[in-house]
């Protein structure tokens, strides 16, 4: 059956005139995106689907609340499409279509008509990346590179792998979960990954599966293919309440991902992006929820951190235990933060590291001994 684009909420004939009416001033603030086989995923007798939740409009997205660039990705925007804020990484941002539009996506500013991050020509890129050697990875982002044809991609890959120091090239996406048949269906595609994914230089695809009802045999089947094509495949994915914020659906999304070869990467916090605030889970519920999943789950599919992307770096929430919060920055954006312990006062109605006030007043040595026993 042939896979077709849906760009208009008026297309979705399951909504009652009363929901078009209500969704309309959200579409037309945020857009809209689906197509026919996502849409199959949605059990349209259940208003509290969590396939219908993460790509069909909600009122509350109109609540004023976060800001549209959350982790301040502009400050690291060194070239029209490029983002440098780790040593050894680089984002081009290659795309700004999507093959839907999760409702909580924390680039939804590429997606408005005034937008400009994205450039068609990624040459001024490259050029940066080639000019610093301490660029190992290189991820293809914004939007989804997947969209692209085999042909586009091929040229993007083809120039990045010219430089003799990258070694990783990242590709985002949620096409496996989206539209697996586009990808497991074009051997030209396939093929860029067989030429371009070597045993020393690895093309990684960071999926994003959401829900393990997203993981059906098709997307199993395309996973499988990606991978014989030589490519490594694993998963990040946020925690949003409505979908995964349960620990029985969250553990059962990390083993199914590890039953098919796919590494749990990461699972975020969701992003303070204007329009979010009814999708995010307070951040020590969520890591609450998140070690409840991982205690269900085996070893393999226990690799995932639960982490927050800040617009300071990578942090990684350890464990909320006795009215604290233990985080530490895994990467970041300036020296002085890396590798940073901190501890934290509780704060139940936090939801991101802004809504904490000061660092807790607890000696070193307590705060390791404390972690020590996570």
């Amino acid at each position: 059956m042939n896979v077709e684009n849906i760009t208009k909420l008026e297309q979705v004939r399951e909504l009652s005139e009363r929901e078009h009416a209500e969704l309309r001033p959200v579409e037309q603030r945020f857009g809209f995106r689906s197509n026919t086989y996502y849409q199959r995923l949605i059990n349209w007798n259940d208003p509290h689907d969590p396939i219908r939740r993460l790509v069909i409009p909600e009122p509350s997205e109109l609540l004023e609340s976060g800001k549209l660039d959350a982790s301040e990705e502009s400050a690291y925007t060194r070239v029209p499409g490029l983002q440098h804020k780790y040593r050894d990484t680089a984002l081009l941002l290659v795309n700004d279509v999507c093959g839907a539009y999760c409702r909580f996506c924390f680039r939804k500013r590429l997606f408005l008509d005034d937008n400009h991050e994205v450039v068609k020509d990624v040459s001024l890129g490259l050029q940066y990346i080639a000019s610093h050697s301490e660029i190992t990875n290189v991820l293809l982002t914004g939007g989804d590179p997947l969209v692209f044809s085999a042909l586009k991609l091929k040229s993007i890959i083809e120039q990045i792998r010219r430089i003799d120091h990258v070694k990783i090239i990242r590709i985002g996406t949620k096409m496996p979960a989206f539209n697996p048949r586009k990808l497991y269906s074009d051997d030209l595609l396939m093929d860029v990954f067989r030429a371009y994914s070597t045993p020393a230089a690895r093309i990684y695809i960071m999926a994003h599966f959401t829900h393990p009802r997203e993981l059906t045999p098709e997307a199993i089947q395309c996973l499988d293919a990606l991978q014989r094509a030589g490519a490594i495949t694993v998963n990040q994915a946020p925690m949003i309440a409505g979908i995964n914020d349960d620990p029985e659906v969250l553990a059962d999304l990390l083993s199914r991902l590890s039953f098919a070869g796919v590494t749990p990467y990461y699972v975020f916090q969701c992003r303070p992006t204007m329009g979010n605030r009814a999708y995010s889970v307070p951040l020590e519920e969520a890591c609450q929820i998140f070690q409840k999943a991982q205690a269900r789950c085996s070893g393999i599919a226990k690799r995932a951190r639960f982490v927050m992307s800040h617009a300071s770096g990578k942090i990684e929430i350890i464990a909320v235990k006795d009215g604290f919060v233990y985080m530490r920055y895994l990467q970041a954006s300036s020296i002085e933060d890396e590798g940073r312990f901190m501890v934290l006062s509780s704060n139940k109605n936090a939801h991101w590291l802004d809504d904490y006030q000061t660092e807790a007043d607890v000696p070193f040595q307590e705060a390791c001994d404390a972690g020590a026993a996570f």
